[in-house]
């Protein structure tokens, strides 16, 4: 996976930048100034060394950022036994037939999952009709954005959880 670089700002300086930064969800790295007091972080891809600093002290913090970085990229959603949906540092609780077709959905990330295939999972003594599935399927897209996932349906084949 080509994890991106780390941008370098000067601090205070680059503020504006800073801010733009943390609205993409890009890692930064704040180079503070002797005489200035650091921010607190925004977020988890942001940290911050004071100046001057060897260059030991850099790299440590930009290895580190990237590490947090691609773990956060490579996280898969999980659905718990609690019915909440989490993926990266989100999450999202689910009543209980939008939690099971989550767990199924989950358990096939990426790939087309057949409404026989979800009505199983989320009533295994039978599906009441087939407007019940499209309701909850309904309800678990609307819920989704919240944790930066997305669910496509597929045309005459089924639906695809993905990474939004």
């Amino acid at each position: 996976m080509d994890v991106p670089d780390v941008e370098c700002l000067p601090w205070p300086a680059a503020r504006q930048r800073r801010r733009e930064l943390a609205a993409m969800g890009e890692p930064r790295l704040l180079l503070v100034a002797a005489d200035v007091a650091p921010p607190v972080a925004a977020d988890e891809l942001e940290d911050w060394v004071r100046l001057p600093a060897t260059t030991d002290d850099v790299e440590a913090r930009l290895l580190g950022l990237r590490r947090r970085l691609q773990a956060r990229q490579t996280a898969r959603p999980r659905v718990g036994l609690d019915g909440v949906l989490r993926h990266r540092d989100q999450w999202t609780a689910l009543p209980e037939a939008e939690a099971c077709l989550a767990r199924a959905l989950v358990d096939r990330l990426g790939t087309v999952v057949s409404r026989p295939v979800l009505e199983r999972a989320a009533w295994p003594s039978g599906c009441m009709s087939r407007n019940t599935l499209d309701v909850h399927v309904h309800r678990l897209r609307r819920r989704l954005p919240d944790v930066a996932l997305e669910l496509r349906t597929v045309r005459s084949r089924g639906y695809v959880l993905e990474a939004a």
